[in-house]
């Protein structure tokens, strides 16, 4: 039996969107790495997913993350 259990870090109140079991919690329920949050509200965290490709279409037509090659000496081969 353990001597520490590991506790994920969180309030009530705030709102996350479980990747792993697709639902939306409050406190969190599941480790870090399987959620998205926190989100002020539970109607924010139910659309995260949408916000998440939303935010994700925006980089890859970022300019900035598209630069044209410089031409320079790692280019060359």
């Amino acid at each position: 039996m353990p001597l520490f259990k590991k506790r994920t870090a969180g309030k009530p109140g705030e709102w996350y969107y479980c990747l792993e079991h697709k639902k939306v919690e409050e406190g969190p329920e599941c480790p870090a790495k399987d959620r998205f949050g926190p989100y002020a509200t539970r109607a924010e965290a139910e659309h995260a997913m949408e916000s998440a490709r939303e935010r994700n279409l925006q980089w890859e037509n970022d300019p900035k993350w598209h630069d044209a090659p410089t031409g320079g000496a790692a280019d060359e081969d």
